[in-house]
């Protein structure tokens, strides 16, 4: 704004990096659109136009690329590269994300010690104390013209669904909504700040726009709650959910500027001073910058982690194995309508490294390839993304049935056509193939053009029906065996026996013990429709 009597105060708002520092994705050659060293190029274009800026990382940070993977796995040496990132960038904060557990406390613990700028996360409790994780619930910072802003920092309080108890070991995580309001009331109250923020690892289960329902209302993501119901917040900065966001929603500015470095959110606070020396807000701006082929990325940024991606390269270029037989997926929709040699591999390895009699498992994206004949570890990383270890859960029957009736619902009919597809719930607010699982240990069948709830048409242990009332332990990944994904029946159930090591490195280690794998596909599932 060209007033002179007007301060612009703006907001830059990282989120979901999963460590894209580089513009790859590791998965072949070519520049793509993503990663910080590209935003880091709109950073610093950003400050050089506006004095007046705070800088936040809103958390999924630590964990996502072979890159980070690496240094946690097989480094761990000098300072995170994480941290080197939030410290070359001056990030005036960070905020924990649910991912940032996935390798321990202690690594989070390095990360957060050796940066600069605070780690924010009012609602993540010690047990002992009640007192945040890292000691800080927000940080005001004093602006141009003694501006000042509260940024108060909130994590979605769903990690103990996914995360391993390990890794979370002494920690509470309070209802994010309920702690926004305690906080939220209590700056405005003590601290008089001219605007509240509230930077928060998670989403909107609404429309913005509308108010209708995206998701299920399980509390994990309260962002379109937070904004009815929360007095005192100017601007939500928000994530987890990957999603590009920005607008106004009950006079709140928000945005949420997806994953991987895509893009990046900015918020635009106008404050005009009035009557007494106070500041108000005049006008809220929210809008996404998102990479373009005009964004290069910034060079010296990248330098900084020159070695671990050397690092980083070198091993996942290695040789591990060699595959007889078609291992490869050609199309990951068509793969996920009947058997296939891949995630019959996968549900096999889990089987064998604990020994249960039943398994299930995904392809988590529409760009897992699988296996060609020679198998690389980043093969591996490249179909297996998340650093999940497998459980073996207790499950009746009955909840067999009903978690295979819950993964029916990824499919539905397209009317003009008649032809299968993904669901729209499976596709927004983001794809969640994740969330769709293919079993080995059962002969089932999923019939698509049943309703909702009565698709499962064939259930089969060994040609018998399952028992409803029988109890079968069944393999899975940990993010699963919490109940992530809606899969409520599986949720609290009990877990008889857990491997504490990531699902890539058992598969990584049962390739390299044999040196050749083979193919298989027994056909033991299979959608109609």
């Amino acid at each position: 704004m060209n007033d002179q009597n007007i301060v612009t105060i703006t907001l830059l708002e990282t989120s979901d990096l999963h460590g894209h520092f580089y513009p790859t994705d590791y998965r072949g050659p070519g520049d793509k659109p993503i990663g910080l060293a590209k935003l880091s190029t709109i950073i610093q274009r950003e400050r050089s136009e506006n004095s007046a800026l705070l800088l936040i990382d809103n958390g999924d940070i630590l964990q996502g690329t072979p890159l980070m993977y690496h240094y946690a796995k097989n480094d761990r040496g000098g300072i995170h590269p994480a941290t080197r990132a939030l410290n070359a960038l001056r990030y005036d904060a960070a905020v924990l994300g649910n991912h940032e557990f996935n390798y321990g406390l202690e690594l989070l613990t390095k990360a957060t010690q050796e940066s600069s700028c605070p780690w924010l996360s009012a609602n993540i409790v010690k047990k002992v104390d009640g007192q945040p994780l890292f000691g800080q619930p927000y940080r005001i910072f004093e602006m141009e013209e003694g501006i000042r802003i509260a940024v108060l920092g909130i994590t979605t309080h769903f990690i103990p669904n996914w995360e391993a108890p390990a890794h979370i070991q002494g920690l509470d995580f309070e209802d994010a909504l309920t702690t926004t309001q305690h906080w939220v009331k209590h700056i405005r109250e003590s601290e008089n700040p001219d605007a509240v923020v509230v930077c928060y690892h998670g989403g909107f289960e609404r429309d913005p726009a509308t108010g209708e329902t995206t998701e299920p209302l399980t509390g994990e993501n309260q962002g379109y709650e937070m904004c009815q119901q929360v007095e005192g917040i100017d601007a939500l900065l928000t994530g987890h959910q990957h999603r590009l966001l920005a607008g106004e929603l009950n006079g709140i500015a928000f945005a949420q500027p997806g994953s991987a470095g895509q893009a990046i959110a900015k918020i635009q606070l106008a404050f005009k001073q009035k009557a007494g020396g106070v500041w108000e807000i005049e006008q809220k701006m929210a809008e996404l910058i998102l990479v373009d082929d005009s964004v290069t990325a910034d060079a010296e940024f990248l330098a900084l982690f020159a070695e671990d991606e050397r690092k980083t390269q070198e091993w996942l270029d290695q040789p591990i194995g060699t595959a007889e037989g078609d291992l490869s997926i050609a199309n990951p929709f068509e793969a996920r309508q009947g058997d296939h040699a891949f995630t019959e591999f996968i549900n096999r390895v889990q089987m064998e490294a604990t020994g249960a009699e039943i398994s299930c498992a995904a392809i988590f994206t529409n760009e897992a390839r699988g296996f060609e004949q020679r198998i690389t570890m980043r093969d591996v990383v490249s179909n297996y993304i998340y650093p999940n270890t497998p459980k073996v859960v207790l499950l009746s029957g009955r909840d067999i049935h009903e978690a295979l009736e819950q993964n029916a619902k990824y499919f539905s009919i397209e009317e003009l056509t008649g032809r299968l597809q993904v669901s729209d719930s499976y596709m927004w607010p983001k794809p969640q193939h994740f969330n769709y699982d293919m079993w080995e240990g059962i002969e089932y069948e999923l019939d698509i053009s049943k309703p909702v709830g009565q698709r499962v048409v064939k259930l089969l242990q060994r040609g018998a029906p399952l028992n409803p009332e029988g109890t079968y332990e069944v393999v899975m990944n940990s993010y699963r065996a919490g109940g992530g994904g809606n899969f409520d029946m599986i949720k609290g159930k009990p877990v008889i026996r857990e491997i504490p090591t990531d699902m890539t490195e058992i598969l990584a280690d049962y390739i390299m013990r044999r040196g050749m794998i083979r193919a298989s596909c027994d056909r033991n599932w299979k959608v109609v429709y």
